[in-house]
């Protein structure tokens, strides 16, 4: 990696995201999703993975696609984004088709760098084609985990279907985070998320602050 985007990364880190350091992980993590790799990361609760790829975002030359689980999700980080100074879109069935038509508009323009979706608003063969005529240089999947188990279910099993991602955009890189998967998860989701398997990484979910105790009932 250049020191030009290097200094970059640093740039970024402390002018919109208000940081002079990054935590644990999450400058080698975004390093790999700049080098376009497929990444698989477990970063416990509070590790702050979300802004290793909203800082990748704000750095590549093409767009992103967030995909994540809630309308409040979405609403939470675009909120949180903006009070930043970051452009972001946002589509959900919880906005009317005017909003949603001008989140759209900013986001195909380039307006905003970022579009967050929700997994059943993403694969509709409608937004998949418009998405196609876009340069897009990665897909984020927020709580991946429930592509494993709870993506069978009733609950959002359209999340099951992007595993179909990779093979229908393939010049962009998937980068997939959760706060919770063993060994045996983390291997199933790299084999459905990336024909050549994913890169890990794992922080500790060790947090020294919490214990626990059992004490026999009086």
């Amino acid at each position: 990696m250049s020191d030009k985007i290097n200094t970059r990364i640093y740039s970024i880190l402390k002018d919109t995201f208000g940081y002079e350091n990054f935590r644990d992980g999450q400058e080698d993590l975004i390093k790999r999703l700049i080098d376009k790799e497929d990444v698989l990361a477990v970063f416990p609760t509070g590790a702050g993975k979300s802004l290793c790829f909203q800082l990748t975002a704000l750095l590549n030359e093409g767009s992103t696609i967030v995909v994540t689980p809630t309308q409040s999700l979405i609403d939470d980080q675009k909120r949180h984004l903006e009070a930043m100074g970051v452009k972001v879109s946002g589509i959900h069935s919880g906005k009317n088709y005017g909003e949603n038509v001008s989140e759209w508009k900013q986001f195909q323009s380039g307006i905003s760098k970022l579009l967050y979706l929700t997994p059943e608003r993403l694969m509709t063969d409608r937004m998949l084609s418009a998405l196609k005529k876009l340069k897009l240089e990665m897909f984020v999947i927020d709580e991946v985990h429930l592509m494993w188990g709870w993506g069978e279910s009733q609950f959002k099993p359209q999340f099951k279907e992007l595993s179909n991602l990779k093979s229908l955009f393939p010049n962009a890189n998937i980068a997939a985070f959760t706060a919770t998967a063993n060994e045996a998860m983390r291997n199933n989701l790299s084999r459905q998320l990336s024909s050549k398997g994913m890169s890990m990484v794992v922080q500790s979910s060790d947090r020294p602050n919490l214990s626990l105790s059992v004490k026999n009932k009086t």
